[in-house]
């Protein structure tokens, strides 16, 4: 049994949540079967980073340590630090996490301040925000970073967490929405950025969607005490296993990232996806060339391959373990809802995530009483849809922090 809580481009990230569970689970085995040993990702050469002893006596969101960093390439008239805090695994145990918070150059006391979840699609440690953000390697960029200026020139604090964790564990929703309200605690609890009694939002797309929308559903039982005034997510999967089931075996361009996810979940969650024992020799040699890898290399390496070539398996998803990790990570198996306002939109004819999984849950999201608007847009794929979505999305938060009345599409 899983803990409960406790407190083209547009192809590749588009079916990185479908295909992570595909993979995920064509390679698991039974509940019989005895794990292999887990890949985890090399280390940063950075003391920032490492985990202190005491880590067990510290509450979720405590400060463990913080640096001013330059403001990151791109970004006009804006400070920037670095928060390690205190956060929460996906089996309940105590974890540290990094989050980098932006603000204004002579920021105002109590301004508003956004959580926003960058789509990582990553197994390596330097590919997370808090390091990519910095990076000169252009295979690294987070290209769509200073776009964020939008919410800095509005006087918003930005802040980005890092929330594949500290293993890297894509594919992890459970674990990016607890350290996404863990990072928010943090910013909030360090003193020097004024930003204690400040409203909270939070947006992401995509797998950044996926993380938002799981931390809204948690935060009234895993963080009931932060304001938050309402989230925006687009193209978010909320029912990975029914991805998984959608999208088959088959070869895809994309296979490498569905790999990539496999292994993620499997690291942070070592008894249930045992991932590693089911690959072949094919399998266990494109584990290595991606198991410290961003995005660019992880698709290049896993281009046009299938379960069938990695895996002699044919353990599919009848294995209660596996049904229970994917009912963890997917958003519409949550029993909790959101207890602020949310802004959900998608494509019209994305086929890459489950449609109906975002109405049934925006349904119970309105019948639980939670003020939804969802809209739909009609884009032809799933990347153009982010930016169709995203100044209804960004008038949303700003009507929340303004405290407009929520209109509802309920």
């Amino acid at each position: 049994m899983l803990p409960q809580s406790t407190p083209s481009r547009a192809r590749r990230i588009g079916v990185a949540a479908a295909a992570a569970a595909a993979v995920a689970v064509a390679v698991a085995v039974t509940p019989q079967a005895a794990a292999s040993p887990v890949v985890y990702p090399a280390a940063l050469a950075d003391s920032f980073y490492s985990s202190p002893g005491d880590l067990e006596s510290r509450h979720p969101g405590d400060v463990i340590d913080s640096r001013v960093v330059p403001a990151p390439a791109g970004f006009i008239d804006t400070t920037a630090v670095q928060l390690k805090f205190r956060s929460t695994n996906s089996q309940g145990d105590p974890i540290t996490a990094v989050t980098t918070v932006l603000s204004p150059r002579d920021a105002a006391p109590g301004r508003p301040l956004l959580s926003f979840q960058h789509i990582v699609n990553a197994l390596g440690l330097e590919c997370a925000p808090s390091q990519a953000l910095y990076t000169s390697d252009p295979n690294l960029m987070i290209r769509e970073a200073p776009g964020l200026n939008v919410a800095l020139q509005k006087g918003w604090s930005v802040a980005i967490p890092d929330h594949l964790g500290p293993t890297s564990a894509y594919g992890a929703a459970r674990l990016g929405g607890q350290i996404t309200l863990d990072g928010i605690r943090a910013a909030q609890n360090h003193t020097a950025l004024e930003l204690k009694g400040s409203p909270v939002g939070m947006a992401g797309y995509s797998g950044g969607g996926m993380a938002t929308a799981m931390a809204a559903a948690l935060a009234p039982t895993y963080a009931p005490e932060l304001r938050l005034a309402g989230s925006a997510y687009g193209g978010a999967p909320l029912n990975i296993g029914k991805m998984a089931t959608a999208l088959g075996e088959n070869p895809h361009p994309a296979f490498g990232l569905a790999m990539a996810a496999a292994l993620g979940l499997e690291r942070e969650y070592p008894n249930a996806m045992p991932v590693t024992s089911q690959l072949n020799q094919a399998g266990l040699e494109l584990r290595d060339r991606i198991v410290n890898a961003c995005t660019n290399e992880i698709i290049a390496s896993g281009a046009g391959k299938s379960v069938r070539e990695v895996s002699s398996s044919a353990e599919l998803l009848g294995s209660a373990p596996v049904q229970a990790v994917l009912d963890h990570n997917s958003v519409e198996h949550t029993a909790s809802v959101p207890n602020a306002p949310v802004f959900e939109w998608h494509a019209g004819q994305d086929a890459l995530i489950p449609v109906d999984s975002i109405t049934t849950t925006m349904r119970r999201y309105c019948d639980a009483g939670v003020p939804v608007q969802s809209k739909t847009v009609w884009s032809p794929d799933h990347l153009s849809a982010a930016v169709l979505g995203l100044p209804d999305a960004v008038q949303f938060l700003e009507d929340r922090f303004a405290g407009t009345p929520t209109t509802t599409t309920c």
